[in-house]
């Protein structure tokens, strides 16, 4: 089982561009959900679609939140995740965090024992089951292409004059 200090410099993040901008929004996320007052998740919605349009952005930032709500619904202790404001803490990552981008980062690209060991660890060994089915949706939507990018699964729809 792999072990993760309880934080950690996100350069030591094994992970690619994609993993690594959802990060602030998973953030901004549970912030929101933790504590709603802040409304933070209008936040990450607006990272998602300045990091890939509208078209893509608001679709992982959905799907996003749905992962950190079932993550939230079975871990009822909470996630320690950075505040999302905090400049400071813009470059080091926690546990949790490191679990949550692990994850992903392992089911995007079909490693399936490293991933289920960030499961196990991410939920305290309860191997949730919404958990893992919203992981693996949200890895299997945007799963790794060539370099690591989000494959899109249907081109934007054209306008044409007809006569």
């Amino acid at each position: 089982m792999t072990t993760c200090p309880n934080v950690l410099h996100i350069s030591q993040l094994q992970c690619d561009d994609f993993e690594r901008a959802v990060l602030p929004m998973a953030r901004h996320l549970v912030l929101s959900l933790t504590q709603p007052e802040h409304h933070c998740w209008h936040r990450a919605f607006v990272i998602a679609v300045e990091q890939w349009d509208e078209s893509v952005g608001l679709s992982v930032a959905y799907h996003l939140q749905k992962l950190v709500r079932a993550l939230l619904h079975c871990r009822t202790e909470g996630l320690t995740f950075q505040d999302p404001l905090c400049i400071d803490d813009k470059h080091t990552v926690t546990r949790d965090e490191w679990l949550l981008i692990g994850m992903i980062h392992n089911m995007r690209r079909d490693q399936t024992p490293e991933a289920r060991d960030c499961v196990y660890q991410i939920t305290r060994g309860r191997m949730d089951p919404v958990v893992i089915r919203t992981a693996l949706q949200f890895a299997t939507r945007f799963s790794c292409g060539v370099g690591g990018a989000i494959r899109q699964t249907a081109a934007a729809p054209v306008l044409r004059v007809v006569q």
